[in-house]
Parts: C-alpha cells; sequence; structure tokens
C-alpha cells in the first residue's frame, strides 16, 4: 500500500467541464493546510466534453503546492471511478467530492483531523447543504436526503449498524487502510449509467466497511453546498432516480445478513414494504398523480419490493 501523504481530494467526475472551476478554484483556496501533506485527483469518467481541457488548463497554471493530478477510467459508473481513485491516491485518507460539491474553506483541514482524532472511522460524511437552483416544493424535504442533502446537527455522529443508515458519497472521507481490507474487488452496484439505473453502489461500499468492525461518522465540520439544478426536481428526473434506488436495495439490506439468514430477512423486508404500499394507498391515493413527493416514495416503495427478482432476472447474481 502506497501511502505517504496525508489526505487525497478525490473527483469523479462525468462533463464536468461547467461544473469544475469553481471546486478547482475552492480547493486552491483551502485554509490550515501548510502543514498537510496532500493531492487533489481529478478521475474523468470517461466524459465526452472537455474535462480533460479544463483540468490541463489549470494545470498548467498550478502555484499550489500540492499537486494536480488527472486520470482517466474508461468503465463508466461511479464505482468504477472511486475504484480507480483509491487505486491512484497516495493520501491515508481520500475525502471523495463530487464536481457539483463545493467544500469551505477548512474542509481538507478537518476531514484529515477528524480521521486521526478517530482512528476507528473508516469513513465519515460531511454536513451538504443544498444550494437550489429554484425552490422545491414544501414537502419535498422528506425525500431530500436521497439528494445527498445531510443535515444532522453540528456535532458529530456516529452511524449504528442497527439503524441502516448511511452517509451518501458525496463529501465521503474513506481511510484507505479500510477501504483495502473490506471492499471486494467487484461489487454488484456500479452507479447509474445509460442503459443502467441502478444505483446506491456508496451504500454497497461503505455497508462492506462497516461490516469489517470500521465506524462510520457523520462530521458537521466538514461543509460543503451542493448546487441541485432545476432539472433535478422534475418528475422525469426523479421517478427513474427513486426506481434505482429501489431496485438496488436487495443488495444494500443483505450485505450485512448472514447467507443462512437471508431468506428470513428477505421475507421480513417484503412483508414491510407490502405494508408501506399498503399505508401510502390508503393516506395518499388521491395525490398518487399530482403530488411529485408522494409518487417518489411510491416508486421507491414498490422498487424496493421487486429488487430481489429484478437483479435476480437481469443477472447481477452472477456478476
Amino acid at each position: 500500500m502506497t501511502e505517504n501523504l496525508d489526505i487525497t481530494v478525490a473527483i469523479p467526475t462525468y462533463n464536468g467541464e461547467s461544473r469544475l472551476p469553481e471546486l478547482l478554484e475552492r480547493l486552491q483556496n483551502q485554509l490550515h493546510t501548510e502543514n498537510l501533506s496532500w493531492e487533489i485527483i481529478v478521475v474523468d469518467n470517461n466524459s465526452t466534453d472537455n474535462t480533460a481541457k479544463v483540468v490541463q488548463n489549470y494545470q498548467n497554471s498550478w502555484q499550489c503546492t500540492y499537486p494536480l493530478k488527472y486520470c482517466f477510467e474508461a468503465k463508466q459508473g461511479a464505482a468504477y471511478a472511486r475504484k480507480k481513485a483509491v487505486a491512484e491516491a497516495k493520501g491515508k485518507f481520500i475525502g471523495f467530492l463530487d464536481d457539483d460539491n463545493y467544500p469551505v474553506s477548512n474542509w481538507v483541514f478537518a476531514a484529515y483531523t477528524f480521521g486521526e482524532k478517530y482512528p476507528k472511522a473508516g469513513a465519515y460524511g460531511s454536513q451538504i447543504h443544498p444550494d437550489w437552483e429554484v425552490e422545491p416544493p414544501e414537502n419535498f424535504k422528506r425525500i431530500a436526503p436521497f439528494l445527498a442533502i445531510t443535515e444532522r446537527g453540528n456535532l458529530p455522529l456516529l452511524y449504528e449498524a442497527s439503524k441502516k443508515l448511511l452517509p451518501p458519497s458525496a463529501g465521503l472521507v474513506v481511510r484507505k487502510q479500510a477501504w483495502l481490507e473490506s471492499v471486494p474487488d467487484k461489487s454488484i452496484l456500479t452507479g447509474r449509467v445509460k442503459g443502467n439505473m441502478l444505483t446506491s453502489e456508496d451504500l454497497e461500499m461503505l455497508s462492506y466497511i462497516q461490516k469489517a468492525g470500521w465506524e462510520i461518522w457523520y462530521n458537521p465540520e466538514m461543509e460543503i453546498s451542493h448546487k441541485i439544478p432545476e432539472s433535478r426536481l422534475q418528475k422525469d428526473y426523479l421517478i427513474p432516480f427513486f426506481r434505482g434506488i429501489g431496485l438496488s436495495r436487495y443488495v444494500t439490506r443483505m450485505v450485512n445478513i448472514k447467507q443462512i439468514y437471508r431468506p428470513v430477512a428477505l421475507l421480513s423486508y417484503m412483508i414491510n414494504d407490502l405494508r408501506k404500499i399498503s399505508f401510502h394507498l390508503l393516506k395518499y391515493r388521491t395525490k398518487l398523480k399530482q403530488d411529485l413527493v408522494v409518487a417518489c416514495e411510491m416508486e421507491l416503495f414498490v422498487s424496493s419490493l421487486i429488487s430481489p427478482f429484478y437483479l435476480w432476472k437481469n443477472g447481477y447474481f452472477k456478476k
């Protein structure tokens, strides 16, 4: 394990030419990092725009003591981009920032110091505030966490395995040792790409880290604003998005359950999904067509119910 830096900031990006400049500017202006050894790696996940050129322009005029690196990952999907970042990273910690995540000026420092303070932390997430292009519907907060919005107060918080809740990959810091020891070389979920709506590849990865005995935390000192364009509040984006989360649920639900107990767990999850669908129909049957939030929740419950059958039918368990 070649590890000789304190922290690597990894930016997986697909067609990020318009979003990367602001993020790179923010990373050029990080405070309290003069005693840290660190690097930035942009992982170009098969972009078809000028992403490579944008990074090259920054590299040509780069004045910082820490390097800005570029690498290309042809296999599309967030899981492949993150795996490439881990392989390239020289840091003890790897902080993942999406190209629409804009960190506050002490993010890198806060990311490193938290990992040093909590040696059992295998991964920890940021406090993520939404930067809406347009105001969402009033009841949108019910589903907002699925869009990588994480506001859990101003105190560090341990994610307990029993609560089945984990942070998103946006603004996530992973201890490289924890990743290498826990995450299998091939994951079932690889991230949304054209023709494949399955998502939650980040939850699969975190579930393996948690299963191996590492702690997962929320670190409110690492603050990020997440730019959310109007297009992500539209029905034609949100319904397939929630379908993808639901259809991948069998994988994330079963990672921490021993093979022998999985049939029983599956049955209890299915009963619970059916209960949620029934209650939802009873409570909102007149709003299902007009209310976007209600429709998204229903899509999630139904897709979660059919998840194991969908994955089996589409050959995901043979991978």
